[in-house]
C-alpha cells in the first residue's frame, strides 16, 4: 500500500485527486473492518482495489501517451501543411508576376501597333491630321513631376491644332474609361489645347462602347489595324 501512495505523488493533480479521494474512502472502509477485526478479508479487498484503480491509471497513462502521440502527429501535420501553403503562396506570386510581365508585353505590342495605324483612322474617321508622329510619352507637368501617356501627339484638323492622347487596354472595361478622362483631364491644366480622346483594345462590350461614345472617346480594335 505504501508503495502505491508514493507512486501516487508523481501523478498528475487531475489523476492524483481522485485517487486521495478513494483512499479517504478506502480509510473508512479500513475503520469499519478493524472494527469487525476482520483483517484477511479487509486485506484481500484493499488489494482488489488498488489493483483496479492501478489499472485505471495505466489505462488512463497509456491514453495519455496517445494522446500526446496524436497531438505531435497533428503539429507535425500542421508544419507540412503550412510549409506548402507558403510553397503554393511562392508559385502564386511567381505566376502573377509571369503574367503581369505578360501583359504588359501585350499592352506594349497593342501600343506600338496603334502608333502606325492611328494616323490613318483618325484621318479618315474624324478628319485629323496627325503631326509628326505618335508615341509612348512623359508629361512634364512640374519640377521632377510627369505623368506617363501611352499614345500621345499633335493633331490638326481644319487649321485647328488638337492634343492626342489615348491607352491601350487589352480588355477595356468601364472603370478604365473613367481613370483614362480623370487623367486626360488633369493633363489639360498643364496642356490646355483641345484633346481628341482615344482607346484601343483587342476587346470590350457593348456596353462600354456605348459609355465610351457617350463620354466622347473614340474607340478602335485591334482588328481595325
Amino acid at each position: 500500500m505504501i508503495r502505491y501512495i508514493e507512486a501516487i505523488e508523481h501523478l498528475p493533480v487531475e489523476i492524483k485527486l481522485p485517487l486521495i479521494k478513494a483512499f479517504e474512502l478506502f480509510k473508512e472502509e479500513i475503520a469499519e473492518t478493524v472494527k469487525r477485526s476482520d483483517f484477511e478479508r479487509f486485506e484481500r479487498a484493499i488489494e482488489e482495489n488498488f489493483k483496479r484503480v492501478w489499472k485505471s491509471i495505466e489505462e488512463l497513462a497509456e491514453a495519455q501517451k496517445r494522446t500526446e502521440q496524436k497531438v505531435e502527429e497533428l503539429a507535425e501535420a500542421q508544419k507540412r501543411t503550412e510549409k506548402e501553403l507558403q510553397s503554393l503562396i511562392k508559385d502564386h506570386k511567381e505566376l502573377r508576376k509571369e503574367v503581369g510581365g505578360l501583359s504588359h508585353t501585350v499592352g506594349y505590342r497593342l501600343e506600338d501597333e496603334s502608333y502606325k495605324a492611328l494616323p490613318g483612322l483618325l484621318r479618315q474617321d474624324i478628319g485629323i491630321e496627325v503631326i509628326g508622329r505618335l508615341k509612348r510619352d512623359f508629361i512634364e507637368i512640374g519640377k521632377d513631376r510627369y505623368i506617363e501617356v501611352n499614345i500621345w501627339g499633335k493633331g490638326r484638323s481644319d487649321g485647328k491644332e488638337y492634343v492626342i492622347i489615348g491607352e491601350a487596354k487589352t480588355q477595356l472595361k468601364k472603370r478604365d474609361i473613367d481613370d483614362f478622362i480623370k487623367r486626360a483631364n488633369e493633363l489639360k491644366r498643364y496642356v490646355p489645347e483641345d484633346q481628341v480622346r482615344v482607346l484601343v483594345t483587342y476587346h470590350t462590350s457593348p456596353q462600354v462602347m456605348k459609355y465610351a461614345r457617350e463620354k466622347n472617346v473614340k474607340v478602335y480594335f485591334s482588328y481595325d489595324f
